[in-house]
């Protein structure tokens, strides 16, 4: 089964509005970018944004946030998004700040199809508000539910036409627990395969999870933030 679409304009078609969409990547590396700047021209709103962070102003997932496109932020940090940290502290914007080890385990619970589990973190806080609690081994606990989305944009270096994705580095953070956890998972690609080219113990992502991939080009990979030591 091929299912390479012919570009990202084509793949956000899909998207309808008032949608869930993870986005995977870990600051700016191993974001959607292709997919997030067409979402961005088709104007979709009304959307619920899931990403650990919310780039930054002009790149990423702010430029859908300066738009106003995105009406609610499961994340788990406000970051470098001066718009982001603006509309969140005059609740112009749903959040849900998220700590990142239960963001993690949450995405994973939802690809897993895990119907919840217990964690110490964020017990006794405002974390805990509203949620079961328990003593386990003598140590309190939440329950937190699984994350689950409409779509989830992901990011990969290499893929095949079945949708057998590898990631590189830094770009392995929750792009593959987001593939996983997504109802339809949109995949963009550095470089296209044929089936077969992909070494079956180099796949980190197996194609089930995987309804459609296109292929980006020219890549800004920008980073976040530089810091330069003096030696």
């Amino acid at each position: 089964m091929n299912k390479v679409l012919p570009d990202a304009e084509a793949a956000v078609s899909l998207i309808n509005e008032g949608a869930t969409i993870m986005m995977g990547g870990f600051g700016l590396c191993g974001i959607p970018e292709k997919l997030i700047a067409a979402l961005h021209t088709k104007g979709t709103k009304g959307l619920t944004a899931i990403s650990n962070n919310a780039g930054v102003d002009d790149f990423g997932l702010g430029i859908l946030l300066r738009s106003r496109q995105v009406t609610k932020m499961i994340a788990t940090y406000v970051g470098e998004n001066k718009e982001f940290e603006r509309q969140f502290l005059d609740n112009e914007i749903e959040v849900e700040l998220v700590p990142q080890g239960t963001f993690a385990e949450r995405l994973r619970a939802g690809g897993a199809g895990i119907g919840g589990f217990f964690t110490p973190t964020g017990f006794g806080t405002i974390v805990a508000e509203d949620k079961e609690t328990r003593t386990i081994n003598g140590r309190g606990h939440v329950f937190e539910q699984p994350l689950h989305a409409d779509f989830a944009f992901v990011k990969a270096w290499k893929g095949d036409r079945h949708g057998n994705l590898i990631y590189r580095k830094t770009a392995q953070n929750f792009n593959p627990m987001m593939a996983a956890a997504g109802t339809v998972t949109i995949a963009e690609v550095e470089e296209l395969l044929d089936p077969g080219q992909i070494d079956a113990d180099s796949v980190t992502t197996p194609g089930i999870y995987v309804q459609h991939l296109i292929v980006g080009t020219d890549y800004e990979k920008r980073i976040e933030r530089v810091v330069l030591q003096n030696e």
